[in-house]
């Protein structure tokens, strides 16, 4: 069996995995039955950085982690992967702050990456590739001489043509992809908006396969799942029982509309809080009778458009109970800091709405926890964007438009006057596909894809 060696931006142990969840678990398992390596950036930063990673043994694996040169890291994090990648992924490209010398980082230390590696690789490796930060990543490896089939996974969506000519460099990107023997997306609308962009660039693409430039890739849809049975014990635990009845407790007999997401942007978290204050404007009877908890742990807050971002969703925030509060009722709550999974567990399980509205969204792993945390005999209602990737597998969610705060406020007095019965035969329904579509699937699929793609040709690559 070939060893799997996982590169992500970051690195986690067993002991983080275990307080994430999702994906980090899935990978750590599949790392455990192959005795794998698991390569990243340490989270630190120095000067001049390292060249050597740092190798320690972890339970049943391998870590490998490299420290950053400050300034590289700035201009490849900050710089390039989050001020210019995630905003036209996103359909910001308003967003967008190129700078050639955060494009010029961003290589680097995918570079930096590759030549720290490619001496602990294996002949017979299987080399899996995770999202974004690291597109270039098979490029520079090629480069160093690695034959060996690397696949790379993107866990955000991938625009159009038109969109993507808006980002300076969009070539070259396509090009490094080119350089995988696999590549994967949440979707399969994903999947074509990717075999588009090589064809409007110049390529040929027939049915999975895209060719440009004498190179082929092979690309597919893998959504990612959650371990549903593992998260719904999680909710009905020892501690998941704690904070359900303590959350019960809090609410008075109120009905709780939860949303659990990163501050950023693309998640719809200002258009949802709009959405909550027109549910009391076009429903008056559901005031003091429903209360919204966001849940918004900071996230790239040294960007200004995510500091500008956070100044805005909480004069919202305020807007709202300025209007409707009483002595007794606060109807909209925020949080800015994350809650442990056990935490979150319970708060799932205790909300009659789970409200999942991002933009644009990749998956949402948080739409399928909140389905798994029920309880299938009086389960709450998912009310989710058509515009998240998990939409295509929960259609017995209510979807809305999340740019229609109306349409949103609408379908929250659907969910919350909803019959038991119909809320159970809606539950159910999703939580059949999560428990047949889990992360153990995702990560099968890709594998058995990965190890079936044609390795890629040796012999030297042409330099972009």
């Amino acid at each position: 069996m070939s060893r799997l060696v996982v590169v992500s931006n970051r690195v986690g142990s067993t002991r983080e995995a275990a307080s994430t969840g999702g994906l980090a678990v899935a990978l750590i398992e599949a790392l455990r039955d192959s005795g794998g390596l698991w390569f990243g950036f340490s989270g630190k930063t120095a000067r001049s950085g390292t060249r050597k990673p740092e190798v320690v043994a972890e339970d049943g694996f391998t870590l490998a982690t490299l420290n950053l040169p400050v300034d590289e890291f700035q201009g490849y994090y900050s710089g390039y992967a989050n001020g210019c990648l995630w905003p036209i992924c996103h359909f910001r490209p308003d967003l967008i702050q190129f700078e050639r010398t955060h494009f010029d980082a961003y290589r680097q230390v995918n570079r930096r990456f590759a030549q720290a590696l490619a001496p602990l690789l294996r002949p017979d490796d299987l080399i899996w590739v995770h999202d974004y930060h690291l597109i270039p990543l098979a490029h520079e490896l090629r480069a160093l001489g690695v034959r060996q089939r690397i696949g790379f996974f993107l866990h955000i969506p991938f625009p159009p043509p038109d969109l993507l000519d808006a980002l300076p460099e969009h070539e070259a990107l396509l090009h490094w992809m080119l350089d995988y023997d696999l590549v994967g997306f949440q979707t399969q609308h994903d999947r074509l908006q990717f075999q588009h962009c090589i064809a409007h660039n110049g390529g040929w693409i027939s049915d999975h396969t895209v060719e440009a430039h004498g190179q082929s890739v092979q690309a597919g849809a893998y959504p990612i799942g959650i371990d549903a049975r593992q998260f719904h014990a999680l909710s009905t635990s020892p501690a998941g029982a704690r904070e359900f009845r303590r959350m019960r407790d809090a609410l008075h007999g109120r009905a709780q509309i939860i949303g659990v997401d990163r501050l950023d942007y693309s998640k719809g978290l200002l258009r949802r809080v709009h959405a909550v204050e027109a549910l009391f404007d076009r429903h008056p009877h559901t005031r003091s009778r429903v209360e919204f908890l966001q849940i918004a742990p900071l996230s790239r807050h040294q960007l200004k458009a995510y500091d500008d971002f956070r100044h805005a969703l909480e004069s919202a925030a305020a807007q709202v109970n300025g209007r409707f509060a009483q002595f007794d009722w606060t109807p909209v709550r925020y949080l800015n800091r994350p809650l442990p999974r056990r935490t979150l567990a319970g708060l799932y399980r205790a909300s009659r709405i789970g409200l999942v509205t991002p933009l644009r969204d990749g998956m949402n792993l948080v739409a399928k926890e909140f389905v798994a945390a029920q309880d299938p005999e009086d389960p709450g209602v998912l009310v989710l964007s058509r515009f998240a990737g998990a939409a295509t597998q929960l259609d017995a969610a209510l979807l809305v438009n999340p740019y229609d705060c109306g349409e949103v406020a609408d379908a929250l007095e659907t969910a919350l006057s909803m019959p038991r019965a119909q809320r159970r035969d809606r539950h159910a329904r999703m939580m059949s596909v999560l428990v047949e579509q889990d992360a153990a699937k995702w990560r099968a699929d890709f594998l058995r894809d990965l190890r079936g793609a044609r390795a890629t040709r040796s012999g030297k690559r042409r330099a972009r």
